[in-house]
């Protein structure tokens, strides 16, 4: 939504309420010249009440639109953004692979560990396209409605495990606090995604020292698990927002940290969907905390 419809949408409502006020003068005035004082006490009051009633409905019908127009225009500013953060996030990895493939083109004299080395680079940039890319597709299709379950028993230990520790290898190392032998139906599909999306925010946003920590605990019918860090956490007029679709912190063209504004959008829907709930918690002394709680009872 434009700036410019915005300010027309507050003069019209100016101009509506103006118009209102001075229709219900003129009104009143009318039934006073063509009445007895007593019908005009009463005309005046049934006058005076309707148009209350009618101008509360006004005010309420304004306030929605007003409230209408501001979304709209967050979330264009958001999908600009978007739009930002996919151009530079499709062109970087694309770049550095066909300078690394020129590298191994034209210097042909590279010893073997410098080509494999160069490789190993090409083969990190396409998996982080490979993500982005599948993070994309995991939005369009929540959006569409066109997941599905697949609950089958899993021992939830040793597959948080597994799932972190492949991250670990490419980033940077995790604290695991997980709670040994809990078997239970899960959709492993969900879990490793929304695992590998809280992982990635972690290791975005929390620093040169992270302090990355998974966790898994039982208790009584609950199954908690998440995960914390020790960067800065989010600010106060974030919190509400964090699980939006485009959010990210900051200025688009001056933010430095990589991503599109869909990971936490993922982690909320797909963690919705799975029949868990997740909320955000400030992590002490410092940093964030996403904790997923899930009842075995339901």
């Amino acid at each position: 939504m434009k700036r410019q419809t915005a300010i027309f949408f507050y003069i019209l409502g100016v101009y509506v309420v103006l118009q209102f006020v001075w229709w219900g003068y003129h009104l009143i005035e009318l039934s006073s010249e063509i009445n007895t004082p007593e019908s005009q006490r009463k005309r005046i009051i049934m006058i005076t009440s309707e148009g209350f009633v009618f101008f509360m409905i006004l005010l309420l019908g304004l306030w929605k639109i007003r409230s209408s127009i501001q979304k709209e225009m967050r979330m264009s500013k958001r999908q600009n953004n978007f739009l930002l953060s996919v151009t530079h996030e499709l062109k970087t990895p694309l770049t550095s692979n066909k300078l690394y493939l020129q590298t191994l083109l034209k210097r042909s004299n590279l010893e073997r560990e410098q080509q494999e080395d160069l490789i190993r680079h090409a083969i990190a940039e396409n998996i982080r396209l490979e993500d982005m890319i599948e993070n994309i597709l995991t939005a369009t299709r929540i959006e569409n409605h066109r997941l599905q379950l697949n609950f089958e028993e899993h021992n939830l230990s040793e597959e948080i495990t597994r799932i972190t520790n492949k991250w670990s290898e490419n980033r940077t190392s995790v604290n695991l606090q997980v709670e040994e032998g809990i078997i239970c139906r899960v959709d492993l599909f969900i879990i490793e995604t929304v695992l590998h999306n809280l992982l990635e925010n972690a290791f975005k946003y929390a620093g040169e020292t992270p302090g990355i920590e998974v966790y898994l605990k039982r208790e009584k019918n609950l199954i908690i698990w998440g995960v914390k860090d020790k960067g800065k956490g989010i600010p106060a007029e974030y919190k509400n927002d964090v699980f939006g679709k485009f959010v990210r912190l900051g200025n688009e063209e001056t933010r430095d940290q990589k991503g599109t504004g869909l990971g936490l959008f993922i982690v909320k829907s797909l963690v919705k969907f799975h029949g868990d709930t997740i909320s955000y918690l400030p992590n002490k002394p410092q940093g964030s905390h996403f904790k997923i709680t899930r009842d075995e009872k339901r």
